[in-house]
């Protein structure tokens, strides 16, 4: 019976831990908050967007191809970059926030399963240390019957991979504008149909938030969880944001149609080639930011021949 109890706390304990976290502490106004553009006048609002898209894969490329602690260095090292945003504080709170749940959800989904042959090629010289052993029933769930420490560790390893390129990537959405976005793709020839693609995914995703929150406090004030203790209350939250998915569907349908008569009327993809009114310009912290990319191709490079390359075998590879 304890077994049973204590392994389902676990069980639970890396899906409703991300969960609260996001609920609790960032809620969908934070989404809001870290995946929409605000005007502002810190050097990253000042960067090309070219140079921060080169940035975000650079990151990515080294993040993947090195070791986990690697990516470790570079999530705490662009992080603090969320201070210089406008309302830096608060983005900085939001971006840690959601770089624990991603840590804790990406860990807990890993980590149970795990097969033993990743774990040996991971670990070669360690004998795996047993933390918990699972019902046998839990392997219809795809659980491996021993969780060891080394599946564990394996987890936050990969986890870190994951969380360096999500705090690069976000700092592109909530630094660009979707026209400056628009224009600086456009310069470097990337074809009209992908780079309008972009546009309409880059500003439907802060949209999609925002109806979500506006759905929820429409069901609050209707009573949604009204009298409830504070715990089953977020429940019910969670629950409203459930909800909200389909109001917030329809009215994105809607709005395609819109969006799709107003490229019409601006002749859209008339002409092969655009005109461009005024061009983002490359500033001298675009030129420090290509050092600072090169740097990062460098120590790639560096790190793979001196053996610090990338010692985590992914699932499946």
């Amino acid at each position: 019976m304890t077994q049973n109890v204590i392994s389902w706390f676990l069980a639970l304990f890396g899906i409703t831990l991300p969960v609260v976290l996001i609920f609790w502490f960032i809620g969908l106004k934070g989404f809001v908050e870290l995946t929409k553009y605000e005007k502002g006048d810190s050097f990253l609002y000042r960067l090309n967007p070219v140079t921060k898209v080169l940035f975000g894969v650079a990151v990515m490329i080294v993040a993947s191809t090195t070791i986990w602690w690697i990516g470790a260095i570079l999530t705490l090292a662009i992080l603090p970059l969320y201070l210089t945003l406008n309302s830096g504080v608060k983005k900085f709170g939001y971006v840690v926030m959601l770089t624990l749940s991603s840590i804790v959800g990406s860990t807990w989904a890993i980590a149970p399963y795990t097969p033993p042959y990743i774990i040996q090629q991971v670990f070669p010289n360690q004998q795996p240390i047993v933390v918990w052993k699972w019902p046998d029933y839990f392997a219809y769930m795809g659980y491996v019957p021993d969780l060891t420490w080394q599946a564990i560790v394996y987890g936050l390893q990969t986890a870190f991979r994951i969380t360096a390129t999500l705090v690069s990537a976000l700092l592109l959405v909530v630094s660009t504008s979707v026209s400056d976005l628009f224009k600086s793709l456009t310069k470097v020839k990337i074809p009209l149909a992908v780079t309008f693609s972009l546009m309409v995914g880059f500003r439907t995703i802060p949209k999609i938030f925002e109806l979500m929150d506006t759905s929820l406090k429409m069901q609050i004030l209707r009573g949604l969880g009204y009298g409830k203790p504070g715990f089953v209350r977020t429940l019910y939250y969670i629950y409203g944001g459930i909800l909200a998915i389909v109001p917030t569907m329809v009215y994105l349908f809607r709005g395609a149609k819109s969006l799709a008569i107003s490229a019409d009327t601006r002749a859209f993809r008339a002409y092969p080639r655009r005109t461009l009114l005024r061009e983002p310009p490359i500033t001298r912290y675009d030129y420090v930011m290509f050092g600072v990319i090169a740097g990062l191709i460098a120590m790639d490079v560096v790190a793979n021949l001196v053996g610090f390359g990338r010692d985590i075998p992914y699932l499946g590879l």
